[in-house]
């Protein structure tokens, strides 16, 4: 059975489920998931799950990533990026009276843990059913603000023309942060409008796309093993074979751990489970019998 982690740097173009499909085809496998879309204006680093490996995006998928981008200020979009319709244009001597100062302080007030309100054009689910669907059918759609965390927003460059300032930025932030909200957010506190011209994520935890691969280039090769990946997540326990078959019928056993809230249960080179560990005990929350 084909099981473990793909790094993919997704290219612009294709969505996620698009990079989904195409895994799907070169590994031979419907078993194939993802762990964090991008849009198909993104490039960078794309985490698919194969087989049983597909159980271990759930601890992925919310770690904290890194982004590389261009924001344009300006001039706003439906979409917050440069993918949609523009919907309002500053005036040039508005734009041309905008700072480098006054770029810093706005990006100051966007750092660290704030409120942030997610682009409507998002996958999140609204009465059932996604934003950007709503959007598309033109319903108007705001959605609530939720706490986030931007530890990170650092200018590299900003570009002067008369119907445009173009800032390049990296970013660290917590899962559930948007970008295009950031460019958003930061065009309207100037009164210019933003939006995004460029994204690329280069993180995501500890993985990099420098260890990614091209799409054509996805092969059974490419796969980190589950209990690699564990390993980088968790606290390990190297188990014996009598524990080992415990934890596969999913029997709770002593072990000489400090209690954490999850750790990785691993036979040999095989992840057989992700543990909680209370009391010198540990007790299965995610079996993975066939890794």
């Amino acid at each position: 059975m084909v099981s473990g982690i793909l790094l993919v740097d997704k290219p612009q173009g294709p969505s996620s489920h698009g990079v989904v499909s195409a895994a799907r085809k070169a590994l031979g496998t419907r078993k194939v998931g993802h762990a964090g879309t991008l849009d198909p204006m993104a490039t960078g680093l794309l985490i698919l799950g194969v087989g049983t490996a597909t159980r271990l995006l759930t601890y992925i998928v919310g770690a904290d990533k890194t982004y590389t981008a261009t924001i344009r200020l300006g001039s706003a979009t439906v979409t917050d990026d440069a993918e949609g319709d523009v919907t309002s244009v500053c005036d040039p001597a508005v734009l041309a009276a905008v700072t480098t100062a006054d770029v810093a302080r706005v990006i100051d007030t966007l750092s660290g843990d704030i409120e942030q309100r997610p682009s409507a054009v998002s996958a999140i689910k609204v009465d059932g059913q996604r934003a950007y669907d709503r959007v598309r059918a033109g319903d108007d759609v705001v959605l609530a603000a939720r706490t986030v965390t931007v530890s990170r927003f650092e200018v590299h460059e900003i570009r002067r023309t008369d119907e445009s300032i173009d800032i390049d930025i990296s970013v660290d932030c917590s899962s559930g942060t948007y970008i295009r909200a950031l460019a958003r957010d930061l065009g309207d506190a100037l009164h210019v409008g933003g939006h995004l011209t460029a994204l690329r994520r280069t993180h995501v935890g500890p993985w990099s796309v420098v260890d990614a691969c091209e799409i054509d280039g996805i092969e059974p090769k490419r796969l980190i093993s589950s209990a690699r990946i564990a390993a980088e997540l968790f606290p390990t326990w190297s188990m014996s074979d009598n524990d080992a078959v415990d934890i596969g019928h999913g029997k709770r056993v002593r072990v000489d751990l400090v209690d954490a809230p999850l750790a990785a249960a691993i036979e040999g080179q095989r992840l057989r489970a992700i543990v909680s560990v209370s009391d010198g005990v540990a007790r299965v929350v995610t079996g993975f019998p066939n890794d």
